[in-house]
């Protein structure tokens, strides 16, 4: 039997490779397994946000979304790469940033993985890049889900303007089922 290309059966015959079973059993619809650790690159929708002077603490943006299918995957595990270019004008800031998902049917986005922070503790006009990536192995195989990047002011109100630019959330997917 070809593992590409394997029949489902009801009954323990090997006859049942072509679904001519002489065993009188019932085979099922073929069914193609892929060979494993397949991997998926998908690249998200980019945003850019300005954060005007004295946005409160707990204000929260959201930066970049990507969608990812995991249906022809088995054990899915997805990375999560984000990247921006922070720009500040005569700006303090504390800004947090967290990746979340919301599966089919769930009405509360999920945190995933830990926060990360970006911090301007002195007013200075200055430009920094800003990245970081996040596992989430804990996918179900069925699922379609939304992962968005949402950044949230921490702390006091910020002083000055923050401008979040050429926020990018891509996702590369790997099949991890091992035959």
């Amino acid at each position: 039997m070809n593992d590409l290309d394997m029949r489902i059966c009801d009954c323990e015959c090997d006859e049942c490779q072509d679904c001519t079973c002489n065993c009188n059993c019932t085979c099922e619809r073929p069914r193609k397994y892929l060979k494993p650790n397949r991997t998926i690159l998908k690249c998200g929708t980019q945003g850019s946000v300005t954060l005007p002077v004295a946005t409160v603490a707990g204000t929260a943006f959201t930066l970049a979304t990507v969608s990812v299918d995991s249906k022809s995957l088995r054990n899915p595990c997805i990375k999560f790469e984000f990247a921006s270019n922070i720009v500040t004008t005569a700006a303090v800031i504390t800004l947090n940033f967290q990746i979340f998902k919301q599966c089919k049917g769930q009405l509360t986005p999920i945190p995933v993985g830990s926060i990360w922070t970006f911090s301007r503790l002195v007013a200075v006009t200055d430009s920094d890049s800003f990245s970081f990536f996040v596992c989430d192995c804990d996918v179900c195989n069925d699922d379609c889900c939304t992962y968005s990047v949402v950044a949230t002011v921490a702390g006091v109100a910020t002083v000055g303007v923050t401008a979040i630019n050429n926020a990018s959330l891509s996702a590369i997917i790997v099949d991890n089922d091992c035959f």
